[in-house]
């Protein structure tokens, strides 16, 4: 870091979601990498009990996309990130109730960024979950 570089400021985890800042690139770039880190290992561990995983899967591969517009994918992010976030509104080791907050988050997200979320991510979340199905058993 040079001598005039300024840190970036410490970015609370509700800041993920957050949309006024989802665009922040110090928030986009830590909304990238807790996604990049975090989201196939927790769907792979939760998928059979979530029944949005449909859902948060094909947000995902419309994340990845190119063709997907920045505000859009900022949003997307912030959704993917705060269901990776340990630190949870309710947490998810609660039976029955934990994932409720994820899902409402990603149920907003779909119904307000739906028309970004192309029919090619439902295919690929579809085929992807059914792998992963295959695999448990």
């Amino acid at each position: 870091m040079t001598a005039k570089a300024k840190p970036e400021p410490a970015r609370a985890p509700l800041d993920a979601i957050d949309p006024k800042k989802a665009l922040v690139p110090s928030v986009l770039r830590l909304n990238e990498m807790r996604v990049r880190k975090g989201f196939w290992p927790k769907v792979v561990r939760t998928a059979a009990r979530i029944p949005f995983a449909d859902q948060l899967v094909s947000v995902w591969y419309a994340a990845r996309d190119p063709e997907t517009p920045l505000p859009a994918k900022g949003m997307m992010l912030g959704a993917l990130a705060y269901f990776v976030l340990p630190t949870d509104a309710i947490p998810d080791i609660f039976a029955g109730i934990g994932f409720t907050d994820d899902a409402a988050v990603i149920a907003a997200l779909v119904a307000t960024l739906g028309a970004n979320i192309k029919r090619r991510h439902r295919d690929q979340a579809s085929d992807t979950l059914e792998r992963l199905k295959n695999q448990e058993g």
